[in-house]
């Protein structure tokens, strides 16, 4: 049975995200909530979640020691499959540019700022159900469509330096990458654990794939 290390460093929605995974495994994955390096250096897949401001997020992963190298050990070098949630998905930048700039993972070249309004009636931050435009045909969104709705609470995005590894957009005043993917690494900004069926089918699909 393969093991999903669900990385624990604080996260506010650590838990929900477990339930989500545990429920799209069906008995087929063991998940595992650690901030063991041991165990997430060797797991078989590797999920970040993350909700909060870049900058405290990226200090509080910094903080549990080993946890990045082992993350970058089982994604870059054994090419674990990496699924980063939310904030998760923004950590994969190379800086953020919230309260200052801070240094991300750097996994996917790229900036996440803040999200721009022309329009004062669409406000900020983003939440709730919207629909996703251009889906990549990309084997963990391959259950989405264009026109799905998924769920978003955020007020910064992650824009990526190169838009061919931007797997889906989403307007929210402006168009955004709503996910990315870049070799055994991908991420979605929305939660999946709070997208019902749409969300459960991804994260199935993820546990599934074989980049």
């Amino acid at each position: 049975m393969q093991r999903i290390a669900l990385i624990n460093y604080g996260s506010g929605n650590l838990r929900s995200a477990e339930k989500a995974l545990i429920r799209a495994a069906d008995g087929k994955s063991e998940v595992v909530v650690t901030d063991a390096p041991d165990v997430i250096a060797t797991a078989d897949r590797i999920v970040l979640p993350g909700v909060g401001a870049f900058a405290a997020c990226m200090a509080a992963l910094g903080a549990r020691s080993g946890v990045i190298e082992a993350m970058t050990e089982a994604a870059h070098g054994k090419g674990a499959p990496f699924l980063g949630i939310c904030v998760g998905m923004q950590l994969l930048a190379s800086r953020g540019l919230e309260f200052g700039e801070t240094p991300g993972l750097d996994w996917i070249g790229g900036d996440v700022r803040a999200l721009q309004s022309p329009d004062p009636s669409i406000k900020i931050p983003h939440m709730g159900w919207n629909g996703l435009t251009g889906v990549a045909d990309h084997p963990v969104f391959g259950g989405l469509k264009d026109g799905q709705t998924v769920y978003f609470t955020h007020s910064f995005a992650f824009f990526p330096k190169d838009e061919a590894e931007v797997a889906a957009y989403v307007k929210h005043g402006e168009r955004f990458p709503a996910a990315v993917a870049r070799g055994n690494v991908a991420g979605v900004q929305f939660h999946p654990e709070k997208s019902q069926g749409a969300g459960l089918d991804l994260l199935a699909r993820f546990l599934e794939w074989r980049p």
